[in-house]
Order: C-alpha cells, then sequence, then structure tokens
C-alpha cells in the first residue's frame, strides 16, 4: 500500500505567497517468520527533499529534520508506538534539493486487523503536524503456505559486510514507495517471500511465475513475463525483473503465481499500478477520443481539467497528471480522463459532468489575478467535498457583545497593533464595552460529508482584505485546525482562551 501524506499544488508565481509542506509517500509491508511463528511489518517513509525546511548547521552545511510518531494499534489498544527525529542528508547549498530520501522501520505485529498512525512534522517549518492513518491486515499460518506482500524495489545489489537495515537474504534492496512508474523506470524489480511451501509441495520443486496484466481487461502484456524454479524450504525468498521500456501508459497488475508440477497455481497476488511512458503508443490509446473525454480536444481546457481533479486523486493520478500537462500529448490526456472517472463509477461521464460543475464555478467566482480558483483554498475545499450547505460571508464584522478579556481597540491602535488588514478605527468610546472587529471571513457548513461526521465547518479569512481567502480553521478530518484561530481573525483583541462571537458561530455552524 502507498499513500501520500501531504500534499499541496503550488500554482506558480501566485500573487499571494503560499508556504509548500513536507511531501511524502508512505508503504508497508508484511512478513512472517516461520521458524518462530511470528511476523512482522515493515514501513517505508520517502520524503521529497525539495518540500522540506533545510536549516544551516554549525558547520555550515543544510539539513532538515522530521518528527516521526508511529502508532499502531487495534481498537484503543496500542501495540506498538515509536517517535523519533529522522534527519536528511545533508547538503552544502540550497540548489541541490533534488532528491528523495528514505525510511524503513521493523516491528513485530501479530495476527489481526489494525490501524497504523503516520504523524510528520517537519521541524524547521511551522507547518501543522500531519496525521494519516492506513489499515494493516496480517494473517499468517503455519499450518499451511503462504506468501508475504510482494515490494517493488529500486534496486537490489549483494550485501557487502555486514549489510545495512534494507539487506535481506543476501542482498541491499531499496523499496521504491510509489505504484507510479514514470517513463525513465525501466525495470519493475520486485521481491516476495514464500513460507511452508514445503507443505504443499514436500522437497519437490514449484515454479514462480511474474507477469504483468491490463487492469481493464486482465489481458497479459505479451514478452513481460518470468519464471523461475524454486526448492522447497520454511522460506523461499523471490527475486524478479521485468522489463517494461515497452509498456504503454496505463493502468496494469503485477501478478505472481506458484504453481506445482502439475501446473496448478497454489498460491498468487496482483499488486496494482500505473504506468507513464509517452513514447511508446498502445493500440487502445486513439479510441479514448471516441469517449466524452474526446470531446475535450483544446490542450489547454483539457489541461485545466487534468489539474483540477488533485483533490480527489490519488498521489500516483496526480504525479501522472502532471507530467501529462508538461508536455503535447492530447490523446494520453483524453485516455487518463476517462480511466480516472471509468475507475470510479458504472456511469463515467455522468460523474465527471457533475465535477466539471464543481471546477467552472470554482474558476469563475475563487480565482485571483495569477491563481487560479482550482488552486485556492476555497477552491480546493469546494472540489473535494461539493458545495457548502451554509455560508456565513462578512465583511466588516463587528461583535457588540462583551467577551470581558476583549482589548479595547483604542488600545490596540495606541500600542501600533493595527493589523495586517486595513486601518483599525479608534473607537474608544465603544472600547469599554468589548467591542471586537474582525476581519473579512466565510464560514462554510456541510451537513454531512462522505469520509466524515455531521457538521463540519470550514472557516476562510481574508487576511491582507485583498479578495483572496485562506483556510483558517476547520473541525473537518484532516484539515487546518489552529489554536488561537479567532485571536488572529480578530487582529489578537481577543485574550487568549476568550471564544468570541465569531468562535461561537463557528461551534454551531451558522
Amino acid at each position: 500500500m502507498k499513500r501520500i501524506l501531504t500534499f499541496i499544488g503550488l500554482a506558480l508565481a501566485a500573487a499571494v505567497p503560499c508556504t509548500a509542506q513536507m511531501q511524502a509517500l508512505f508503504g508497508y509491508s508484511t512478513f512472517y517468520l516461520p521458524g518462530e511463528q511470528s511476523s512482522y511489518v515493515e514501513t517505508y517513509l520517502q520524503f521529497d527533499a525539495w518540500t522540506m525546511a533545510f536549516e544551516q548547521q554549525e558547520t555550515g552545511v543544510y539539513r532538515a529534520t522530521v518528527e516521526v510518531t508511529l502508532v499502531a494499534r487495534t481498537g484503543d489498544s496500542v501495540c506498538f508506538a515509536k517517535k523519533y527525529d529522522l534527519n536528511s542528508p545533508t547538503v552544502a547549498s540550497l540548489d541541490e534539493l533534488d532528491f528523495s530520501f528514505l525510511d524503513l522501520q521493523r516491528f513485530a505485529l501479530g495476527n489481526g486487523v489494525y490501524t497504523i498512525d503516520i504523524t510528520l512534522r517537519d521541524k524547521g517549518s511551522e507547518a501543522q503536524p500531519v496525521t494519516v492513518s492506513e489499515r494493516v491486515v496480517i494473517n499468517y499460518d503455519n499450518r499451511r503456505p503462504s506468501m508475504s506482500s510482494v515490494q517493488t524495489m529500486s534496486e537490489a545489489t549483494p550485501t557487502q559486510g555486514e549489510g545495512t537495515v534494507f539487506s535481506r537474504h543476501g542482498y541491499d534492496m531499496e523499496p521504491y514507495v510509489s505504484d507510479f512508474f514514470p517513463e525513465q523506470v525501466e525495470q519493475l524489480n520486485f521481491y516476495y517471500e514464500v513460507y511452508n511451501i514445503d507443505l504443499e509441495v514436500e522437497r519437490r520443486q514449484f515454479l514462480a511465475m511474474a507477469y504483468i496484466e491490463q487492469q481493464e481487461t486482465g489481458v497479459r502484456m505479451d514478452g513481460m513475463q518470468t519464471m523461475s524454479r524454486k526448492y522447497s524450504a520454511k522460506t523461499v525468498p523471490v527475486y524478479g525483473s521485468l522489463d517494461i521500456s515497452g509498456l504503454p501508459s496505463g493502468n496494469y497488475n503485477l501478478v505472481v503465481e506458484l504453481r506445482n508440477r502439475d501446473n496448478q497455481t497454489m498460491l498468487y497476488s496482483r499488486l496494482p499500478f500505473f504506468r507513464s511512458n509517452p513514447g511508446v503508443k498502445g493500440q487502445k490509446v486513439s479510441d479514448f477520443a471516441l469517449t466524452f473525454a474526446g470531446k475535450y480536444n483544446d490542450e489547454t481546457e483539457l489541461n485545466t481539467y487534468l489539474d483540477a481533479l488533485y483533490p480527489i486523486a490519488s498521489p500516483e493520478e496526480v504525479e501522472v497528471s502532471r507530467e501529462l500537462i508538461r508536455r503535447p500529448a492530447l490523446e494520453e490526456k483524453q485516455a487518463f480522463l476517462y480511466r480516472f472517472w471509468s475507475e470510479r463509477s458504472a456511469t463515467p461521464e455522468a460523474e465527471w459532468l457533475k465535477y466539471k460543475e464543481r471546477v467552472d464555478y470554482v474558476q469563475a467566482h475563487f480565482s485571483y489575478p495569477r491563481t487560479p480558483g482550482i488552486h485556492t483554498d476555497r477552491g480546493r475545499v469546494y472540489l473535494q467535498y461539493g458545495p457548502p450547505d451554509f455560508i456565513r460571508d462578512e465583511k466588516n464584522f463587528v461583535s457588540a457583545k462583551n467577551f470581558g478579556g476583549a482589548m479595547p481597540v483604542s488600545n490596540i491602535a495606541a500600542r501600533g497593533q493595527s493589523g495586517t488588514g486595513g486601518e483599525v478605527v479608534d473607537n474608544s468610546n465603544n472600547g469599554s464595552q468589548g467591542h471586537v472587529y474582525y476581519l473579512p471571513y466565510q464560514l462554510w457548513r456541510y451537513n454531512k460529508l462522505e469520509t466524515d461526521d455531521a457538521n463540519r465547518v470550514f472557516l476562510f479569512w481574508d487576511e491582507h482584505r485583498s479578495g483572496y481567502y485562506t483556510l483558517l480553521n476547520s473541525n473537518a478530518k484532516g484539515e487546518v485546525q489552529e489554536i488561537g484561530w479567532e485571536r488572529r481573525l480578530s487582529r489578537q483583541q481577543l485574550a487568549e482562551g476568550v471564544l468570541g462571537e465569531v468562535g461561537e458561530q463557528f461551534n454551531r455552524g451558522y
């Protein structure tokens, strides 16, 4: 399994500055030790250095540090927990950040269904920590044959000396933590382990096969298979490599099978992946011109629609769409648009048209000079969750309530704390009443989100009174949740811990 932890699409040359958040991929595999009758999990984190905050060290080099919290739990019971700082490789200059680095952890877990929570915090950045969860199922039985996870690898080389954390069965294997294979990757390397196969074939040999099939049709790709004979044992490691240089762009499965001497399948596993290979034309690429996607022949327009998929797309789909957008590839873009929706619905055109309405609305209502609506916070939320059920739009909201802890406006002006948006009116006659003047904001409420509970609220603010709104706070899972957000919205007029009128609106949802 692979999953991106944090992703923000940046608009080039945006009029309002924004900061990139750390981008990482998370993957895991499960393995078994038949002799000990115990299982364990490997987790993989791959970080993109250019999305991280590098700080200069005393020695003059630059380094980024990530605080990682890893928790495995079943229900409310914690089975494993680890918190550690992960340092990036050092660089002599900030111009040398075009690289990724990998972290691998191993820990024992018995059979069962678990949730693994990963929390990352870039210690050089003010960005909030990000947490995602992944469901993991472990089910090994020492009384029958089984297979580990199938792990794709960047490379495998013979182990030298004592080896490293990446060493296994005489090889150093660096995991490939993605199911997206761009055109520059010409080999698909894989590894898995077979357990207790001797219970099935005794001391005889068996056949380990691997091949690539199309996801949509199940048709095997010609010339893309490999096989080898293995001798039975309690644990049999299987390495393999397939040449994918001639594999056209599309969705595929890597299929591994174990067959006995009668050519009967004993065990098998499928690993889905996406291939981007614009230099190789597949036979079916042009067929997509006959679908609804073929109606879009303006590549500029098509690029916008592909770009707008990022709030609901997988990390790999985002990567593929960005690669397509960079170059002329009309047929491939049409094929991608069709595949994207056909994999999500039996009526792909109807689903696309519903989403297209969101895109067109966002572009018309939330665009800002040099920043398209799809790349604004309001645009992203609208695309991801749809139209809100309620909107409160305030341009010059003044709370007439006396909240006690509110600082009089006259005192704010006297201290030079006028805030970032417009002038603060010296309203000293009302200051003693505790009036609070808020920057422009919009409050959006969703009665029910598909992936969350009821009454989820998003509060956007116009910090610079420029018409450009950013997300300040939300109670939805995975969204920005900032302590002290109302103090910022009120330009520090509210004392810490004091709930103002907008805070009450947020809690009510209106």
